[in-house]
């Protein structure tokens, strides 16, 4: 009789962001458990059962629709078909009412912080993830901020959640120097760098008000990650508007060879989100010795220890004086560079990985 885990990796695609980055890295150190993966893609030498690859962001609403339809209706018959004792999906989807034993990662609770009447992942987070959770054998989560959340929106008991703080790859993630293409065109001024999704709750109106109250017009802020048809063209209307249309360079989604090199060189990263369940950016810009000015709410103040500027994100001034802060005190530069680098020596992909191991071995 086998007792195989399976993995359900049906939210990768190409252009990964952190909900992918965890589950490819954590996957690798899952490797001792003889897991059995479900994917669209081959990754390394580990068992792979292949399913359908248009269920993932990539498709959009489709993608998440198909994946939903898929986990509830498709997954439970491969787990009986692969004679099965339990799932771990890296984000909070599973077959729900069947005889499937699963644990889930919860990585935020966003959707039910900042609701939207029109997204459907605000009634997917009302509805459908309290089953989810309440059938789970166990809850893995990445950071206290994160279980907290869950206790408080879901009344979950504490102990039946686990929080595991995330990686960074530290091969790809290290200082480097401008040596690329991209920086003959774009980057002729001194920036400042977001990273990261566009929408509301990453506060980038709040960024760019911050950013246009800077005196001096040396400056330029390097805005990086998928531009989005629903929030980038009101963004880039507010820089018009605050005539900084000229200092603002909109990268898109960059390669991920290229980040690190845009990261280490930027004077620091910009990251002031009104709220993250972990915060994979600013550990990887840290990680590079980019000087970090971020939120002193949810999970940051874990992750950044006393080697960020952290401020109120809901004070464009706090904003806007720590941007000038960093552009004048070198000294103050080149000690957070190197707090920076420090404090993200505490995470890697290898430490979540085993810590991850530990709680999915309980369960087999």
């Amino acid at each position: 009789m086998s007792n195989s885990l399976l993995i359900n990796l049906a939210v990768l695609f190409n252009k990964p962001t952190g909900i992918a980055t965890y589950a490819q890295n954590v996957t690798q150190s899952l490797a001792s458990l003889d897991p059995i993966l479900l994917s669209a893609q081959n990754l390394g030498d580990l068992q792979h059962y292949l399913i359908p690859n248009d269920m993932t962001p990539a498709q959009g609403s489709k993608g998440h629709f198909k994946r939903l339809l898929w986990t509830q209706f498709k997954l439970s018959q491969i787990y009986h078909q692969l004679q099965a004792n339990l799932i771990y999906s890296p984000i909070p989807e599973a077959p729900l009412y069947s005889k499937c034993r699963f644990i889930v990662m919860c990585h935020d609770l966003i959707p039910l912080r900042f609701p939207s009447r029109t997204s459907p992942l605000t009634n997917y987070f009302r509805y459908v993830v309290p089953q989810v959770l309440r059938q789970a054998e166990h809850i893995i989560c990445n950071s206290q901020a994160t279980a907290r959340d869950l206790v408080d929106f879901y009344n979950i008991a504490s102990d039946k959640i686990t929080p595991i703080l995330l990686g960074y790859d530290t091969a790809n993630f290290y200082p480097r120097s401008l040596d690329f293409s991209l920086s003959k065109t774009k980057f002729k001024h001194p920036y400042f760098l977001y990273l990261g999704r566009q929408d509301p709750y990453k506060n980038l109106t709040g960024l760019i008000s911050a950013f246009a109250a800077i005196p001096h017009t040396d400056y330029h802020l390097a805005i990086a990650g998928s531009t989005d048809p629903r929030f980038t063209p009101r963004l880039q209307q507010q820089a018009r508007e605050l005539n900084i249309e000229d200092r603002i360079i909109w990268l898109d989604y960059l390669d991920y060879q290229e980040l690190p090199i845009v990261i280490s060189n930027a004077i620091a990263l910009v990251f002031p989100t009104f709220w993250e369940g972990f915060g994979l950016t600013v550990l990887e810009a840290m990680a590079c010795g980019t000087p970090v000015i971020t939120s002193n709410l949810a999970s940051l103040p874990e992750i950044t220890g006393n080697a960020a500027i952290l401020i109120n994100p809901y004070d464009s001034t706090a904003i806007t004086n720590a941007m000038i802060d960093i552009t004048r005190d070198e000294q103050k530069r080149s000690q957070l560079s190197q707090l920076s680098i420090k404090q993200a020596q505490k995470f890697s992909w290898e430490k979540t990985g085993l810590a991850t191991k530990e709680v999915l071995a309980k369960y087999r």
